[in-house]
């Protein structure tokens, strides 16, 4: 196959799913801001595979992977920064502030809080409506693995917000 094909070939995989592996980021990390610069960061490492992955049976899956793995390394850095500066302030006088009471948690307030492997499961089961196979192909782990942290997502989501709102979750409703 020609260069010019192989680059052509590339461009369409990119125009038919970058949009989806930016929401997939997004709904990873919560950052908006972030979102377009991971999975264009994902579709530059496709690229410098592309010959490889292009006759691949999933390459999509490849790519979702890929996206979960630089959302977790961006989570896990940006962790690591409040950690160092929770650790710079804390020489600082503690101010003593009221309790912060919110009156109802959002679906991705409570999707934040839960473990990332538990948050790709739910976020990628369904938001994006893949099967419990693609899931795990995307995820690197096993199917049964997949059943597991889903569900015990959804029972975590329903705890945080309530039956009535992990129903919505987990019919896809509120995670768009």
């Amino acid at each position: 196959m020609l260069a010019d094909d192989t680059s052509a070939e590339f461009h369409a995989f990119f125009d038919r799913h970058y949009a989806e592996l930016s929401r997939l980021s997004y709904l990873l990390t919560g950052e908006a801001d972030a979102a377009d610069d991971l999975a264009a960061d994902a579709l530059v490492a496709l690229w410098q595979r592309w010959d490889r992955l292009r006759d691949a049976e999933h390459p999509l899956a490849y790519a979702r992977g890929v996206v979960a793995n630089l959302a977790r390394e961006r989570i896990r850095s940006a962790t690591r920064e409040r950690r160092r500066i929770a650790l710079f302030w804390s020489h600082r006088p503690q101010q003593a502030h009221g309790p912060d009471v919110a009156a109802v948690v959002d679906v991705r307030a409570a999707l934040d809080r839960l473990p990332f492997r538990k948050r790709a499961c739910v976020v990628l089961r369904h938001a994006f409506d893949l099967s419990e196979k693609d899931t795990a192909l995307a995820l690197g782990i096993s199917v049964g693995a997949v059943k597991s942290q889903t569900s015990k997502g959804l029972a975590e989501l329903e705890r945080l917000l309530g039956a009535r709102a992990a129903q919505d979750v987990a019919a896809g409703r509120g995670i768009r």
